[in-house]
Order: C-alpha cells, then structure tokens, then sequence
C-alpha cells in the first residue's frame, strides 16, 4: 500500500473552515427563522450555497492537505457534482430546522438523509481522483465515517433548530456550537480519509485533464472564505437593519400609544376626556338595550376651585385637580368611568343595579370632596355639586343626556351647593334661562348697562350719614332693574366679577370724589369684595389704580370682605389685606359671625371695622342669643379697637338698642334705603329739611 501524509497547516485550515461553515449555517438559520414571504426562500437559497460551499472547501482543501508518492489530480465533473451533493445537503438542512416544530423521529430521519448526504459528498470527491487501481475501503473506518457523518448532522439539526432564535449571548453560544460541529464534520472527513487505502502501482486517471497545481488550495480557500464572508456579512447587517426596524416599528407603535392617550384622556389628570366618555356612554346605552339594566351620568362642579386658583396660582390649581381626580378614581368599580371634560367640571358615568342606588354614589362622590385636601404645603377647602340623569328616562342621547345633567348640577348650585340635584324636565327652561341671562351678562358691561345704588350709612350716636356703601345693579333692557343675586354667581363662575369689579371699584371711587368736592370731606364710600374678586392677583393694583385716576385719598374707601372669605386661608388672606392696608385704604369684615373666624387670626387682620350681619340684627327684639351675640360683637370689636357697623337696621329698637350697645355706625332700610347717587343726596336733603 502506499503510504500517505498531511499538510498540518492544510488540516489546521480546513478545520477552521468547518468552524466558519458551522457558525455561518447557524447564523443563516436564526435569519430564515426570523424571515417572512419570499425573503424566507432567498435566505434559505443563499444559505445553502454558502454553507455547502464552506462544508465542501473543508473537504477539499483537507484531501489537498494529503499527499501520496504519487501526483495527484481531480476530475471536474465529480468534483463539481460532489460540491452541488454539499449544496442540496445544507439546503435541506437548513429547510428542516426552519420549521415550527423539529420533533425526535424528524431529526433522526433528517441526520440520516443530510449524513448520507455528507458521505456522498466525500466519497464522490474522492472518486474524483479516479485512481487505477481503485480505492480499497477499509469497512470499519468507513462505517465509523458515515456514523459519524449522521451523528453530526443529528447534533447540528438540533443546534441549528435551538439557537435560531435572538435571545442574550446567542452569538456566544452559537460560537461555541460552532466549534463543536467543525470538530465533528472534521472528524468523519478524516475518518473517511483514513479508510481509504491505496495499492501500490497506483495512479491518479484525472491527473490528466483534471484539476491539479499548488495554487488550487488557496483558490479553493479563498472563494471559501469570500463567500462565507458574504453570506456572514450579509446576514449580520440585515439583522442589525431588522433590528433596527423592529426598534422603529415599536417606537411608532409606542407613538400611536401615547397619540391615541392624548386623543382620549385629559393630558392632566389622566382621566377620559369628552371624547371618550361620549363613546363609553354610547356602549353602555348599547348594553342597556341588549342586557336591560340602568346607569347613572352625574356632572360634576367643584365649588371654590376658581378662588383657590386664582389666589394661589394655576400650579396650585392643577395640582388640586389631580388630586380632586386621584381621590374620586379610588373609590371606583372597574366598569365605571370618571372623565374630566374641562375646568373644574368632572363626569362620572356609573352601572346602577337600581336606579335608588344613585342617591348613594351621588352622596359618596359629594362628601368625599368634601374632605380637606392637602396641596403644596395649604390645606384647601372644596365642595362639589352633583347634576344627576338616569338612563333610560332622562334623555334619548349621550348629547341630551350631559345636557340635562348639566342642568341638574347648576339646580343642585343654586340650591346651596355642596349637594345633588336629580333632573327634572322643568329645569332646561331654567338652563335656557340662565344661558340667556350669560350671554346678556356679557354684554352689560360693553353697553353700559350696570348701576351703583348707593345706601347711606349714619353714625349712630348724632344720626348723621358718614358715607355710603355702593351696591351694584344692573339694568337689563328686557326684565328691568336686577339685584345681585340674579347674577353674580354667574359673573364669579364665568370669571366677569374681575372686570364689573373693577367698574364698581372705579364708579365708586369717582362717585365719592364727587361728594368730597361738594364738601362731605368726612364720608367713606363701602365697596363689597367677592371671594373672586378677593382672590385676584391684581386685586391690589385695581384699587390702587381706581384711587390714582379718581384722585380720591386711600382713607375714604373702604373695602368690605366677608368674614368666610377672609377666614378660607387665613395666612393667604392677611398677606393680601395687608397690602391693600399698606395703600391706606380701611378694611370691614362683613357678615362678621356667620362664619368661624379663630380669634388668633382675627387680631392679627389689619381691619379698621366689623359689621354684624343683617341675621342678628333682624331677630334682636325676639332672640336673646342674638341680643347675646351681637353683644359680644360689640364688646371683641371695641376690644380690638375696631369700629362697630351694624346694617339691616329697620325698627326703632333695634336703633336703640344698638346704639346703646355702642355700634358706631348702623344702615338700613329704617335710615335709607339703595337708591341711585342722585336720589342719595335728595334723600339726604330731606332728611335735613324734615
């Protein structure tokens, strides 16, 4: 037999050629895994080549690496037929792994057909050399071989099949399979070479016409490698461009996420907004008519939100209102919806086993507004009221339905807030109203259609007047001459108390520089200050302003807050008296009693006067708690050094008594009634005259 040898430099490259063809086929398979359409076929058609390339050089660069006694050649045809057999093996390979699911018989019927393939590669590329006389196989080594050869496919087919997809350190892992499965297909080329024998006096047939020369190694070496190259290449940049595509399509999706959030939630709270709460309305009518059942819509205000705001800011506010909505969310089932639909105006769309049952959740949602709230370092003080619709009954659809509860809240508003209303048909005449009434309030302002009646108010002991207070009316064109009550709670919650104010503050101011001209040097004109209005941040230069234009001394007017007002922040409210103390204009807590003024505060107010409200004064002759009460005014307020003003002064007693009390001022219909500045001083004159 004739004795053969090994380049070892051949065998080390032909074994770090199987390394590169086995991470290659591993790579290629996670890409076809991860593939969709017709890129799954052109993958798998690439990653065929490729690695029935990278399989076949290591084959032949390793029967290079072998040398005989003898020259040796390679027939084209056999050799290119054992290239195409390495081709179609990886190619089903490769189909085979890419399959959902890779069963136990699967994998030993696709190691059989893809090992059997393997050995015909080799033993067909070693038929190339067409030697005479034939090769002599050993039967022991060339059954190892093909054992071997279906071992290692079994080993790759379940490899490749595990590691197609991307998950941590899976390069990692397919490295290191890599090198096991290049040893392998190393292994049964070797074994197979070493099961061939050769008869002395043999030689090579395709010596001549064949396939032969010392650059044919590195030919075959470097086309290998170029296209193994290509193929990794290739494979590693889609991935990266799939990957990144997969990162933009979640991004888009996250996009689409957090536009569809904005589009349907409040951006604030975090609540439904009108849109969606129109469409989760729309659902549960829906159910109600297949399922039969009820829900309740109950529209909700917050009371006091707009002087919280104003007077400690919008991020105060805000924050209100976050916590308004945190509070009520909590207290929730899962199937109810909460949705904010502007402002301080909430909706809570609630399934009622029973249509009683509303008066429960109404009452709940009402008192646990109720409760104090604790924001940026205040504690804030609302209440809330409740407009309530049922459904079916109160409306035939989402728009009638807010409408209606809508109207239901401003009834539970003008009947004392802090409470619920359930609607009634009779109260849409009553919402038309009062939207007409809004628009024309609007406009009474432009067209000039507000009036300042004036109330004398006379010292107490010699009966003299000492100025007035300034009471405001407004001259509708079509219902005449209204009192406050028919719209300042529209021009506060609307916000157009700020600009009457300041028109009442200016009327009042020039009217008073009147009488100082006409020598009443000692009156004092009495402003009221809405809780709005009070809560103003430009409350302090309107004053100031009105002052300057008017030229009217800071002493002659007085400015009167009620004492709830002052009372609802108390460290808030001395801030802003002091300031309009500080411009030198006198200060009057109105309405003094009805609250619960902490005697600690109390003292600390720059005011120069209380006034007992017109509750005590009007029971005085019948209740000794009030004659009690108002004696107890009288005694705090000479006790603090304040002046004493008692108005709704109507009876001759009542004069007396308070007088003798020791009020220094008093008003009333008894001493004059409101009446326009010209019927003031008239009234004045005859007074003099009678």
């Amino acid at each position: 037999m004739l004795t053969g040898s090994y380049s070892s430099s051949l065998v080390l490259i032909s074994l770090c050629v199987a390394i590169l063809a086995s991470y290659t086929a591993l790579d290629l398979a996670g890409r076809i895994a991860t593939a969709t359409g017709r890129a799954v076929y052109l993958w798998m058609g690439g990653g065929a080549l490729a690695m029935g390339t990278g399989i076949w050089s290591m084959h032949f660069i390793g029967m290079l690496a072998f040398e005989l006694p003898i020259e040796l050649g390679y027939d084209l045809g056999l050799t290119a037929l054992s290239l195409l057999i390495a081709v179609l093996s990886a190619g089903f390979a490769l189909w085979l792994v890419s399959q959902p699911r890779l069963s136990c018989p699967q994998v030993g019927l696709g190691a059989l057909f893809m090992g059997t393939g393997i050995a015909c590669m080799h033993y067909t590329g070693m038929a190339a050399l067409q030697m005479l006389p034939g090769i002599d196989y050993d039967p022991a080594l060339f059954g190892a071989s093909l054992a071997i050869a279906v071992g290692a496919s079994a080993a790759a087919l379940w490899i490749a099949f595990r590691l197609r997809r991307q998950t941590p350190y899976v390069r990692q892992i397919r490295g290191a399979a890599a090198v096991l499965m290049g040893v392998a297909i190393v292994g049964m080329h070797y074994t197979g070479m070493a099961a061939a024998n050769f008869p002395v006096g043999s030689y090579c047939g395709a010596l001549v016409g064949g396939l032969s020369g010392d650059w044919l190694d590195y030919a075959v070496l470097i086309t290998t490698l170029a296209v193994l190259a290509v193929a990794l290449l290739t494979s590693v940049l889609d991935a990266r461009l799939e990957s990144r595509t997969a990162e933009l399509a979640r991004s888009l999706t996250q996009a689409n996420q957090e536009l569809t959030q904005l589009a349907l939630h409040d951006t604030l709270t975090g609540l439904p907004n009108r849109t969606l709460l129109a469409d989760r309305i729309e659902q549960a009518m829906a159910k109600v008519a297949e399922q039969g059942g009820c829900f309740a819509l109950m529209f909700i205000d917050l009371d006091g939100f707009k002087p919280v705001n104003d007077a400690f800011g919008h991020h105060v506010g805000d924050q209100l209102l976050k916590a308004v909505a945190a509070r009520l969310r909590g207290h929730l089932h899962s199937q109810d919806t909460l949705a904010r639909i502007g402002g301080d105006e909430f909706v809570l769309l609630v399934e009622l086993q029973e249509t009683d049952d509303a008066v429960g959740v109404a009452d709940k949602q009402v008192n646990l507004v109720a409760r104090p709230f604790r924001v940026a370092d205040h504690d804030l003080q609302l209440s809330a009221s409740v407009g309530i619709v049922l459904y079916p009954g109160n409306g035939q659809d989402q728009h009638e339905l807010l409408r209606n509860a809508d109207a239901a809240m401003y009834h539970a508003k003008s009947a004392g807030k802090n409470g619920y209303s359930f609607f009634d048909t009779s109260m849409n005449s009553n919402a038309r109203q009062q939207l007409q009434l809004l628009q024309d309030l609007r406009a009474a302002l432009e067209h000039g259609q507000f009036r300042l009646y004036y109330q004398p108010k006379f010292d107490a002991h010699r009966c003299t007047p000492i100025g007035a207070e300034a009471l405001l009316r407004w001259e509708h064109p079509q219902q005449g001459m209204l009192l406050p009550d028919r719209f300042i709670g529209l021009a506060e919650k609307t916000g157009l108390i700020i600009p009457i104010g300041e028109w009442v503050l200016g009327e009042a101011c020039r009217q008073m520089r009147l009488w100082l001209d006409q020598g009443h040097e000692h009156w004092r004109i009495a402003v009221n200050l809405s809780a709005i209005q009070f809560c103003h941040s430009g409350l302090v230069d309107s004053v100031a302003r009105a002052l300057a234009d008017n030229r009217l001394p800071a002493n002659r007017l007085t400015l009167e807050i009620t004492e709830t007002t002052a009372m609802r922040d108390a460290d808030a409210s001395l801030t802003v008296l002091q300031r309009l103390s500080d411009i030198g204009v006198d200060l009057s807590i109105d309405d003094f009693g009805t609250g619960y003024s902490s005697l600690m505060y109390l003292k600390r107010l720059p005011a120069n006067e209380l006034k007992i409200d017109r509750g005590f004064v009007r029971d005085l002759e019948h209740d000794s708690d009030d004659a009690a009460i108002v004696s107890a005014i009288v005694a705090l307020g000479q006790a603090l050094g304040l002046r004493i003003v008692a108005e709704g002064v109507e009876t001759d007693r009542q004069q007396d008594f308070l007088t003798r009390l020791g009020c220094d001022s008093l008003q009333g219909y008894l001493l004059g009634q409101p009446v326009s500045a010209e019927q003031f001083m008239q009234g004045l004159k005859q007074g003099e005259e009678g």
